[in-house]
C-alpha cells in the first residue's frame, strides 16, 4: 500500500501528468490526443503515460491500433483517503493546542 501511494504521489508531482489526468477525467483518449495541448513529442507524453500506468492511475485498452488511455480513479481514491486521515490528525492536534492555549492564564504586564 505504501509503495503504491509513493508511486501515486510521485506521478501527481508533475503538472503535465496532472493535466493528462484532468483530460482523461473527461473520457478516454489516444496518445496523440493527449499530446495535442503540450509543446512536446508523443514520445515524451508516452513517458509520462508510463509513469501514470506504473502508479495504476491510467490503463490502456488493447485496441489494435490506437490503444486509448483511460483514467483509473481507484488509486486516486486511496490517496485522497490517506490525505484525509492525515488532515484529520493535524486538525485534531490543532484543536487540542487551541484548547490548551485558551485555558492558559493570561499574562499581565
Amino acid at each position: 500500500m505504501e509503495e503504491d501511494l509513493d508511486l501515486v504521489f510521485a506521478a501527481l508531482a508533475d503538472s503535465t501528468r496532472r493535466a493528462i489526468l484532468a483530460r482523461l477525467a473527461e473520457g478516454e483518449a489516444t496518445v496523440s490526443q493527449l499530446a495535442e495541448p503540450f509543446a512536446m513529442s508523443q514520445q515524451a507524453v508516452s513517458k509520462h503515460l508510463k509513469v501514470l500506468e506504473r502508479a495504476h492511475l491510467i490503463s490502456r485498452t488493447k485496441d489494435a491500433q490506437s490503444r486509448p488511455c483511460r483514467l483509473d480513479a481507484d488509486q486516486l481514491e486511496d490517496a485522497v483517503g490517506w490525505i484525509e486521515r492525515h488532515r484529520k490528525i493535524w486538525a485534531d492536534r490543532h484543536d487540542r493546542l487551541a484548547d490548551h492555549l485558551a485555558a492558559l492564564p493570561e499574562e499581565t504586564s
